[in-house]
């Protein structure tokens, strides 16, 4: 449970005397930001010269809170975040009021503070599994493979907490919920298997939806907010015949939040003209160099022929663009499409095509092979990539005349064919997206997916439970998008430590196979900065509320000198722990989450 006391300047002094007795003597900030410097460097100096008083776990945490105190405490940092995390130190010393200063930002304090001296709370599972041994060889190897044993045993039981759509017992619950949709619209097992059928009866009003399964209040609510402020909203019959039909059950949380929206992203879109731009947070405008073509890197551009789903995602990216569910006139003008293919043609440089939108998959059949067709024809393109989510929300739509017109667009050792998907959850796996990934991979299409880590995916294993899960019915992990910070869709975001800790803790003890994705933050307007490397970004500070300061560099950093740099405010920890304390989860398992910057 955690601890309020801890997160009060009386019981930070009490734990880092040194630090406090340096600030109350300070001339000025100035003085602090240099002394605090110098016992940085003291701390991880002292450590590495008696390494044998310490763990290798406490090292590196002395090393990687020295080096972001020393960052934090620069007058560049200060700079960037408009506020003196000096200054803050210097007046809790002094018992200067500062009102502005909340619990969030005493416990980032305090972690720091005890980090750099080598302690802190936590120890991740392997900690508590693998211990040093003296035997030597095969007694040594006998000896591994137990505790091995032991640490994949507590492991299973943390992946089992998250069920998945190909239990027995989940796939009889969703042959009621589908008896159930069908006698409602009085339709047959045969029509639910036709994709046309699920566009036709796209759900979209609160009524329709809570005769047909469970709904909160709450969610009552906020679909007739949505649906009379012309929120985009709908579900597939299919997506909705994933959902639980009971208030008790806590599996299919991670579904309900992918389409139901929160109150706040209700009142945040209503507050907002969505269609000035404003809304735009990975500035595509300022990388469409023409209409339907998003550019960003040197050798794939993204391609958007059709603006809708079937299915609207809350945190979608485009939510700005995309008005409804598969909303009338989506598909781009003839003369725009083909002159987005003309721009691709011109440019020999792009070699791949990622074709997105909205959902290339919800488009007919020949309206699909039109424009597929036209982009093969291009010379320089050798791979075609379809950002999909039709495997997730309406399997169905994988007809054996779409695999087959996809499979003539392969040319092995010439032009590949990709899907990438964006499965969020384990709940959502069924035998249906088993069955068209199947028809895919059968015919030499790879299948990819993109998770977007929100909050209700990222409980301890939930995540890795997923890529495991994909791994085993075909598709391939691929990135781990760290939810962006657009401010109406503050619910999902997760703090990056978060991310990080899931990474090298729970992904960490998966197979290669199931776990080699890549963790990305999306910078704006530059694409992908890769948070498994350290130096791709730093730690600016820490500000009021608790939240930390995020400075990312983009990719062409090494590659040029004229870049812009990209900020950003990240979720506060304690407040995420508090989340999750609230739905039941033991924060204990948490506690090494301080440690990762």
């Amino acid at each position: 449970m955690l601890d309020k006391v801890k997160y009060t300047p009386d019981y930070i002094k009490l734990h880092s005397p040194e630090v406090f007795k340096l600030a109350e003597a300070s001339e000025s900030v100035t003085h602090l930001r240099k002394s605090l410097s110098q016992f940085a460097y003291k701390m991880v100096y002292d450590t590495f010269k008696n390494y044998d008083d310490f763990s290798e776990g406490s090292i590196i945490r002395v090393r990687d809170c020295a080096r972001s105190l020393t960052r934090i405490l620069t007058r560049r940092s200060e700079d960037k975040a408009k506020f003196s995390f000096a200054k803050a130190v210097r007046d809790i010393a002094k018992n200067k009021p500062r009102p502005d200063l909340t619990p969030a930002f005493y416990a980032e304090l305090l972690h720091l503070l005890i980090g750099i001296q080598g302690r802190g709370q936590g120890r991740s599972l392997s900690d508590m599994h693998l211990f040093p041994t003296k035997l030597k060889g095969r007694n040594a190897a006998r000896y591994r493979s137990r505790q091995l044993d032991e640490l994949d045993s507590e492991m299973q039981v943390r992946l089992d907490r998250f069920k998945h759509g190909l239990k027995r017992s989940i796939i009889k619950k969703r042959m009621e919920n589908r008896s159930r949709i069908l006698s409602y619209f009085n339709a047959t097992e045969r029509q639910w298997f036709k994709w046309e059928w699920q566009v036709k009866h796209i759900l979209r009003d609160a009524k329709t939806i809570s005769q047909l399964v469970y709904l909160s209040d709450e969610e009552k609510s906020t679909i007739e907010r949505a649906e009379s402020e012309n929120i985009p909203f709908g579900i597939t019959p299919y997506y909705l015949s994933l959902m639980d039909n009971s208030p008790k059950s806590k599996n299919d949380k991670a579904i309900r939040a992918q389409v139901i929206p929160p109150s706040d992203y209700i009142t945040s879109l209503i507050n907002t003209d969505r269609h000035d731009g404003c809304m735009d947070f990975m500035k595509e405008s300022d990388t469409s160099p023409i209409d339907l073509i998003t550019r960003r890197y040197p050798t794939i551009c993204i391609f958007k022929p059709f603006n809708t789903c079937p299915q609207i995602c809350v945190y979608c990216q485009r939510n700005w663009e995309i008005k409804d569910a598969m909303e009338p006139n989506s598909l781009a003008p003839l003369e725009k499409i083909d002159d987005a293919i003309q721009w691709i043609k011109d440019h020999p440089s792009i070699q791949e095509v990622l074709i997105t939108g909205g959902d290339p998959f919800a488009m007919s059949d020949s309206t699909l092979r039109s424009i597929l067709q036209k982009v093969a024809a291009i010379p320089s393109i050798e791979r075609i990539r379809i950002g999909s989510r039709t495997l997730v929300t309406m399997p169905m739509r994988f007809t054996d005349k779409l695999a087959a017109m996809l499979k003539r667009l392969r040319l092995p050792g010439k032009r590949q064919v990709a899907v990438v998907t964006h499965v969020q959850h384990p709940y959502e796996i069924t035998p249906e997206m088993t069955e068209a990934v199947e028809k895919l991979r059968s015919i030499g299409i790879p299948v990819y997916n993109q998770l977007v880590y929100t909050f209700f995916s990222s409980r301890r294993f939930e995540a890795s439970s997923l890529r495991r899960i994909l791994a085993r019915v075909g598709i391939e992990p691929y990135y781990t998008f760290n939810t962006k910070g657009k401010e109406e869709t503050s619910d999902y975001r997760v703090p990056i430590a978060r991310l990080l800790q899931e990474q090298k803790e729970e992904a960490r003890l998966l197979p290669g196979i199931s776990r080699t994705d890549e963790a990305v933050y999306n910078v704006p307007g530059l694409g992908k900065n890769y948070l498994r490397a350290r130096q791709n970004r730093d730690l600016v500070s820490i500000l009021p509320n608790g939240a930390r300061l995020h400075e990312f560099h983009p990719w062409e950093k090494k590659i040029s000198s004229h870049i812009q740099t990209h900020i950003s405010e990240d979720v506060p920890i304690l407040d995420y722990l508090e989340r999750l304390e609230a739905m039941g989860e033991d924060i204990s398992d948490y506690q090494t989450i301080w440690y990762y910057f």
